[in-house]
């Protein structure tokens, strides 16, 4: 691979091997969003364009799949913003990128699987989401925590759909559902 000497980064989320930065995990509070994720609560990482959230995120991700105690998944659902009300493309969408993200963390296709199963019950499209995230979290070997990115993307009723189906498997956290 080639050297490239550090240089300041304006386009998106860092690499620490190239860009001169802040350590991100220095940035946030990580104790207290550890006892958020530990007392299993959603939580919002909310700042202004262009600060740093997605490659706080992102360390965080990598940090917890570090420790070894949960599996971290890190997901940009942006794309979902072109179907605007569409709610089942959205849906499809979210849970596509979500299963993409999984294998890359994983390195298998257990959460593509899990997604062409549902969809071969013809699951309903207001309960498909939810029935995803619970059964990749009843798969996995640890608690799955979710980092969603992007999703003020949204709109309309496919926000609130997907929104719905986040909030509708919060009492089965973390067996059966992701923190």
């Amino acid at each position: 691979m080639i050297t490239v000497p550090k240089f300041f980064n304006t386009a998106g989320p860092i690499q620490q091997d190239i860009h001169y930065n802040v350590d991100p995990l220095k940035r946030i509070n990580l104790d207290e969003i550890m006892d958020l994720i530990d007392q299993r609560k959603y939580f919002i990482l909310h700042a202004p364009r262009q600060t740093g959230k997605t490659s706080c995120l992102l360390a965080l991700r990598d940090y917890l799949n570090e420790q070894g105690e949960y599996i971290a998944v890190y997901a940009n659902v942006e794309a979902g913003q072109a179907a605007r009300n569409n709610v089942e493309e959205v849906i499809r969408s979210t849970i596509g990128t979500i299963a993409e993200r999984t294998g890359t963390v994983l390195g298998n296709d257990v959460a593509w699987d899990i997604y062409d199963e549902l969809c071969r019950r013809n699951g309903q499209i207001n309960s498909l989401l939810t029935s995803f995230l619970k059964r990749l979290s009843e798969t996995l070997p640890r608690p799955l925590v979710l980092f969603i990115d992007e999703i003020d993307a949204l709109v309309g009723d496919s926000l609130v759909s997907v929104l719905r189906q986040i909030r509708a498997g919060y009492d089965q956290r973390p067996q059966h559902f992701p923190i």
